[in-house]
């Protein structure tokens, strides 16, 4: 009996304890959105980033402007050091021509290279494919000397719109390369887009080296459209595709890394960020000016209202995501030469709309249960999907090495309206949804620094 007391007792002491700690993280995790909601800067450091900067792909002038903004917003924010981490990336320029037309320059399609392409004129009659596989059945008689069109929408079942464009991006990255295996003079691309509108999506492609480097554009939805039914009254329709972009030589550039020393273990580290670049063609608001500002913004928080943490904390504005993901590497590297122990990685790189919860990049049940616990404090504030999912591609290196990676998650359904296109602007992003995106980090970064992660299952 006397065993049976002690035993109720000490279940009573430990509901307690947990009772004190969630009115506690409750109570803290509502002084963090309180914080954002009323003095957040996010939102004129995204200003700044784009209007006065702007365009910022890796190599240029205006991402070596962003990297010394975005090191001295951290520098006046008072953090504890500033780190600019030197990683060499590529260079590539759009150049002031980019034509896309009917041969007797009647009839003009929306535009833009995709990014890494070759320069080049062509004139030819235009094949339709939908998959890659058509490629390998058409062969080289129907496609020599023709221009490509890929014409794969993304598809609009999916309730989970990066579904949608993972569906359909493989035309773009490897079509060019399969393409010119079998003979074609260019490219075009559908832009990865599901809504209709006359602003051509650019982003990355590769070329392989055992085939010739083409042109390779993508035509705006619409433009996408019309040139299908074009084709559909004249088969054999001509097209001139005219452009001026190149390569040029790696340059030095550099990843921003704010840090928070930890006060019990500061060789442990708990990280958010987001990239620096962003395609020529646009601001980078959303993709990913909102995904950095965001990261520093979460570490201001915890700052300004007294936390201290047990880790380190870090934002890291990294470079190179777009075209080649030198910055995500080479901070993996680093971590690795300094004996640094990275425990969760946390990247939003989605948009700066409205927080819908965190995506748990691995298999481990135990581990997912465990962050989804949190669900309880944060569905107040509309973060209710945790769940497994991908955390992101400049914190992959560290999953690699060990590091559990989350990613944020905003609702996406308008994502893809503005990613890689000249319509990715200031003034798409709505303040107080980027900055509830900031307290969101904010609020998983405590939780995740005070209670820490289960062992992960071998």
């Amino acid at each position: 009996m006397r065993k049976l007391f002690c035993l109720l007792i000490s279940l009573s002491a430990f509901t307690q304890v947990q009772s004190q700690n969630s009115i506690e993280d409750s109570l803290f995790i509502r002084a963090i959105f309180d914080e954002a909601l009323t003095n957040s800067k996010c939102y004129e450091v995204l200003e700044h980033l784009c209007t006065q900067i702007g365009p910022r792909l890796s190599g240029s002038q205006g991402a070596a402007k962003a990297v010394d903004f975005m090191s001295e917003t951290s520098k006046k924010e008072g953090f504890d050091k500033t780190i600019l981490q030197e990683v060499m990336v590529p260079h590539w320029e759009r150049g002031n021509i980019c034509e896309v037309k009917t041969a007797n320059k009647e009839t003009t399609f929306s535009a833009c290279a995709l990014g890494g392409s070759v320069g080049g004129e062509v004139k030819a009659k235009v094949i339709r494919v939908s998959h890659l596989e058509q490629l390998d059945s058409l062969g080289e008689a129907n496609i020599r000397g023709k221009i490509v069109f890929f014409t794969r929408p993304m598809e609009p079942r999916h309730i989970h719109t990066f579904e949608a464009y993972g569906g359909c991006v493989d035309q773009r990255w490897a079509g060019p390369s399969k393409a010119s295996k079998y003979g074609a003079l260019g490219t075009l691309v559908r832009s990865m887009s599901l809504r209709e509108d006359e602003f051509p999506h650019t982003g990355s492609m590769s070329y392989d080296t055992l085939f010739p480097k083409i042109p390779a554009f993508a035509i705006s939805t619409a433009a996408a459209t019309r040139l299908d039914k074009m084709l559909n009254e004249k088969p054999d329709l001509e097209i001139y595709m005219k452009g001026n972009c190149a390569m040029l030589p790696d340059t030095l550039s550099h990843n921003v890394v704010a840090e928070t020393k930890g006060n019990e273990n500061p060789n442990n580290f708990i990280i958010a960020g987001g990239h620096l670049d962003a395609w020529d063609n646009g601001q980078g608001a959303h993709d990913d000016g909102a995904g950095c500002v965001q990261s520093m913004e979460a570490l201001r928080i915890l700052k300004n209202l007294g936390y201290k943490p047990k880790n380190s904390l870090r934002a890291v504005m990294f470079m190179n995501e777009e075209n080649g993901l030198r910055g995500g590497k080479k901070y993996a590297e680093l971590a690795e030469k300094n004996l640094e122990q990275h425990i969760v990685a946390i990247e939003s790189d989605r948009g700066g709309f409205t927080p819908r919860g965190f995506y748990i990049d691995t298999e481990d049940a135990k581990l997912i249960s465990a962050i989804a616990k949190y669900r309880k404090l944060l569905e107040p504030y509309g973060l209710h999907d945790f769940k497994q999912g991908g955390g992101g591609a400049d914190i992959s290196p560290l999953k690699d090495k060990g590091t559990v990676c989350l990613g944020y998650i905003p609702d996406s359904q308008r994502y893809f309206d503005y990613h890689h296109a000249s319509s990715d602007t200031f003034d798409a992003v709505n303040k107080r949804e980027l900055e509830l995106g900031a307290a969101s980090i904010a609020a998983m970064i405590y939780l995740l620094d005070k209670y820490g992660l289960p062992k992960q299952q071998p």
